[in-house]
């Protein structure tokens, strides 16, 4: 280390462990990265994605100003101040002209990995009064946030496993070994999972291919791609008929456990099993081990959420921790309980079905006051909520009916190009790159670069969307912002709370990324020239009134900005009653305990109850019924994820490519052989969408009648910045979806068992 090194932490923002790091400087140039042994979360775990952290902060592709679109046609760079008054000029006027449908928003995940991303798009939904929400979770996890607002009356009430006390884990349709978990924030998962086998417990796995997480399991199953909801109905259907069921205390907080029984009466494991291609007995055995185990959790994500019976597969996942009394209990699956207050309208999309004042829009919601100091609010009796609906309103082309204040995101190409009343005529695209992460990329990629009047996109590069902006805000890298996880605590399996200042000075000409959306914000709003300030000003001040609490709570905030203002009073408003200085004051985190019971204080349905057989579900069974008599395709697609990869967004960092990380179909020996193809050799691979071309990987790890390509690919496309991608540019997974094919309750697209046809390429 040189005179001028110094360390500093930051937790990381790859992915959804939330590792903590401890970054080497060198002035202000991130040169190393390694896990922080102290951190109270992580202790000192850390995965290729957090060990490139300096290369991807550092990256020269990087965007460093913003880029404004000239008479000419072509981007250039442009001052800060003429990016947003471009913005303040055209939005407005748009939305003057013809309505604020005529502006669409599209988010990212990324944006749920910084302070930004998380506070202020709420606020510029709100401030919009756009329905036109577009959102990654309807590309990957919307079905369990709609099986959880079907169940318990709150989408973003959804259990996790307690990983470190069960028995018994089954894992259907995830490999937290690569993605280091989903909806299960759990850094060091290897380990965890390790650590269940070590204390005696059982390891489940069930997916088509052999994962380096199956191969850790005392049992894999290699399911047919699609089939999970019938498989886990059939599990159900055992428990039930066998008399194995007993929810335990919940029983007493259950709605519709009478019905249930008759709903999944034609799911026995003999009629499921041909779909499943998992034999009768063995599905038999999955629901008596899961039933007999002292404790037991099942977990499901990506792989059994898009497809089509994504919401049902999501919703039978609590189903089976709730029959076997493993909801809301030690080793089971539980309800964390973040530190900042869970009542502040921190959800991607907001509610675009009630209109706000301006004050209250850009509040980004309130809480209830009254937290004890030093200790958890007590919990509440259960009552009424307002339930969670589906279908409030509809997309204009289509009528796919919202899920969460969202509209599908394979629906965004037909909104922008069909004409008529309400078309898209502008887009706010944040952190998000749907030219490649949604169906049928070349539709929408023509549709962005002919038909929108205006667009304006938040991202450091100049990807595959981006390019087409006539607008482009670059924020700074990680290590010159703040973070704090306002999303993944939620869905933590150990509750703790940390927060990690600015490692690094922001540098001159940059701007932070929380003062780039408060600006779009105001730009937007026709309050264009306001200092950003008043963004978060209005947002205290309302917030503080919404929750009953006293007035001169905000002169006694403390925090250098307005985010750490805004973080400093959900602290003291949420269930711990901590404050922005005392996390300052232990860098490493703080150790708020092991998860607990929480039903019924969690509930919001209209009954006070969890609904067990909600009528929507209901209503979508006999489509699931359907698929007992289907053919199945000879040969179907489905996706893999790659440990040192995180979508589309990381593939510029030299040391993540390469290696094993490469774009290939794997197909199996038997398949391999029967189609003639041969390891190595480009093939061909078509569907409905349309079809693309890739090298043949040979390998067993995937069962005969699958092929699986990796998704966030196909950087092949002229007028980006991104050099290292471009040198390996791969294919687009989802340019072989037409977009058509949904999961009706969430609008999630099927992009799993996809049927396919594999030839040798001419």
């Amino acid at each position: 280390m040189s005179h001028d090194s110094r360390t500093a932490l930051r937790i990381c923002p790859l992915c959804e462990a939330t590792c903590g790091l401890t970054l080497t400087i060198e002035g202000t140039t991130v040169t190393g990265a390694r896990g922080d042994r102290d951190d109270i979360f992580s202790r000192g775990f850390i995965c290729p994605k957090g060990a490139s952290f300096g290369g991807l902060d550092g990256d020269p592709d990087r965007l460093r100003v913003p880029l404004v679109r000239g008479e000419d046609g072509e981007l250039r760079e442009a001052t800060w101040a003429e990016a947003f008054d471009r913005i303040a000029d055209r939005i407005p006027a748009l939305t003057g002209a013809h309505g604020p449908q005529a502006v669409g928003v599209v988010l990212g995940n990324p944006n749920v990995h910084t302070m930004a991303g998380s506070l202020y798009p709420p606020l510029l939904l709100a401030a919009l009064r756009t329905r036109n929400v577009f959102t990654a979770s309807t590309l990957d996890q919307m079905p369990k946030h709609v099986s959880s607002g079907l169940l318990f009356g709150d989408a973003h009430a959804i259990p996790v496993p307690d990983l470190d006390r069960t028995d018994h884990l089954l894992l259907i349709g995830a490999n937290p070994l690569e993605s280091n978990g989903s909806l299960c924030t759990a850094p060091d998962f290897p380990g965890r999972l390790k650590a269940l086998r070590r204390r005696g417990g059982t390891l489940t796995v069930i997916d088509p291919r052999r994962t380096r997480t199956a191969r850790l399991a005392d049992r894999h199953v290699a399911i047919r791609p699609g089939a999970d909801a019938l498989l886990l109905a059939a599990m159900a259907h055992v428990l039930l008929r066998e008399k194995l069921a007993d929810p335990g205390p919940l029983a007493e907080h259950l709605e519709g456990a009478d019905e249930l029984d008759a709903a999944l009466a034609d799911f026995t494991p003999d009629a499921v099993a041909a779909a499943c291609d998992v034999d009768a007995a063995t599905i038999t055995a999955l629901a008596r081990e899961l039933a007999a185990a002292p404790t037991a959790a099942v977990y499901a994500r990506i792989g059994s959420c898009t497809v089509e019976h994504g919401t049902l597969a999501s919703w039978l996942v609590d189903v089976l921790n709730i029959l076997t009394g493993n909801l809301d209990r030690p080793g089971g699956a539980l309800f964390p309980l973040a530190a900042r207050c869970s009542r502040f309208g921190l959800g991607v999309t907001g509610d675009p079905a009630r209109p706000a004042a301006q004050g209250e829009a850009l509040a980004g919601g309130g809480g209830a006051w009254g937290a004890g100091r030093g200790g958890e609010r007590e919990q509440r009796a259960a009552a009424p909520g307002k339930g969670f609906a589906l279908g409030r309103w509809a997309s204009r082309v289509s009528g796919h009916p919202e899920a969460k204040g969202e509209l599908p995101t394979a629906a965004l190409a037909e909104e922008i190009e069909t004409p008529g009343e309400g078309r898209i005529r502008a887009l706010v695209v944040l952190a998000a790159n749907p030219v490649l992460s949604a169906p049928d990329g070349d539709r929408l990629d023509a549709a962005l670069a002919g038909r929108l009047d205006f667009m304006v996109s938040v991202d450091p590069y100049l990807n595959e969307t981006s390019r087409h902006a006539d607008v482009v805000l670059p924020p700074p890298p990680p290590s010159q912002s703040a973070h704090f996880d306002f999303a993944f605590n939620s869905f933590a399996v150990h509750n703790q709370v940390r927060y990690t200042p600015a490692p690094v000075p922001l540098e001159d000409g940059r701007m932070d990324e929380s003062e780039i959306h408060a600006r779009l914000i105001l730009a937007v709003s026709g309050m264009h020239g306001a200092p950003p300030s008043a963004v978060d000003d209005l947002a205290i001040t309302t917030a503080i009134t919404r929750a009953g609490a006293p007035e001169e709570l905000a002169g006694e905030l403390t925090g250098e900005s307005g985010p750490e203002r805004r973080l400093d009073l959900m602290l003291r408003l949420g269930p711990y009653g901590l404050t922005l200085e005392e996390l300052l004051a232990h860098p490493h985190g703080i150790d708020l305990g092991p998860l607990k019971p929480r039903v019924p204080e969690i509930l919001r349905t209209r009954s006070g109850r969890i609904e067990l057989l909600p009528a929507p579900i209901a209503a979508d069974l006999p489509r699931l019924r359907r698929a007992l008599g289907e053919s199945p395709a000879p040969l179907v697609l489905v996706g893999r994820r790659h440990l040192r990869s995180n979508n589309s967004w990381m593939h510029n960092v030299g040391s993540l490519s390469g290696g094993s990380n490469v774009c290939t179909l794997q197909i199996h020996p038997d398949d391999a052989a029967r189609l003639g193809l041969v390891d190595g050799a480009t093939v061909r691979i078509e569907s409905a969408g349309g079809g693309v071309e890739a090298p043949a990987e040979i390998t067993d790890t995937v069962r005969s009648g699958v092929v699986s390509l990796p998704h966030g690919w196909g950087h092949s496309r002229p007028g980006t910045r991104m050099s290292v991608a471009a040198a390996h540019p791969g294919v687009n997974v989802n340019q072989l979806l037409d977009g058509t094919l949904l999961d009706p309750l969430s609008g999630t697209a099927v992009l799993n068992a996809i049927p396919v046809t594999v030839t040798p390429s001419p």
